[in-house]
């Protein structure tokens, strides 16, 4: 046998040993767990106050793309900040493209706030 099937071999022993665990545990917790089903135990619960009416609720999309918009600029902090660190090394080159790399970011920015996305209603 060769040395990249033994690797994959030793992969995927420790594969079936973790997913034998994990169901061992799993079936374990079932067995033990106390099992005491009451109807008050299946409401929802908010704040302490009882729940009224139906528990669903549409949401305007506008909030799923504002939620949206905010992890793309959050990444583009991830994206910053390690080249901030490093500027000395990646020279002209690497601010340049950073450059255009924050242009492009704050043209879709521009183009949210024109569409009126950003604001909250």
């Amino acid at each position: 046998m060769s040395q990249f099937l033994r690797d994959y071999l030793t992969v995927a022993i420790f594969s079936g040993i973790t997913v034998g665990l994990l169901s061992g545990v799993l079936a374990l917790g079932k067995l033990v767990r106390p099992v005491r089903p009451q109807g008050a135990k299946y409401l929802s619960y908010e704040s302490g106050v009882d729940p009224v009416g139906d528990g669903w609720a549409q949401s305007p999309i506008r909030y799923y793309v504002f939620a949206l918009l905010f992890v793309l600029f959050d990444v583009e902090a991830v994206f910053i900040f390690p080249w901030a660190i490093q500027l000395e090394v990646y020279g002209w080159f690497g601010a340049i493209e950073m450059i255009v790399f924050i242009v492009l970011l704050s043209l879709g920015l521009l183009y949210a706030w024109r569409k009126k996305v950003l604001q909250w209603i």
